[in-house]
């Protein structure tokens, strides 16, 4: 069963960091391209970036640019999203997704979000 968990959302003041995790398992991660998207209430779903599995290049959304870094860990089948300098606008469910970096019509496999909350 193919599936994809993220951890390590929570809740991080202006300025702060955090660090989400997205663990596949029933399949091999480094098969597929990870793209990370956010969805804030009452809006659709945003990429915020991915990684491509065959040169491990990152792409990042323009709003997250030099603030979020995207890496992962073929031999823990994980892929990080590492959020630095956080603004309450980033507030938002983030999912980590398949086979997408733009677009969240296309995203084959995807993981049940985990919410970030950035507030003073």
């Amino acid at each position: 069963q193919v599936q994809l968990v993220e951890s390590g959302g929570g809740s991080a003041q202006p300025g702060g960091s955090l660090r989400l995790s997205c663990q596949a398992s029933g399949f091999t991660l480094d098969y597929y391209s990870i793209g990370w998207f956010r969805q804030a209430p009452g809006k659709e779903h945003e990429a915020v970036g991915c990684i491509i599995n065959s040169d491990g290049k990152t792409y990042y959304a323009d709003s997250v640019t030099g603030r979020f870094t995207i890496s992962r860990d073929n031999g823990k089948d994980t892929v990080y999203l590492q959020m630095n300098s956080l603004k309450p606008e980033d507030t938002a469910v983030y999912y980590c997704a398949t086979d997408s970096c733009s677009s969240w019509s296309v995203v084959n496999y995807y993981g049940q979000g985990i919410q970030v909350t950035v507030s003073s």
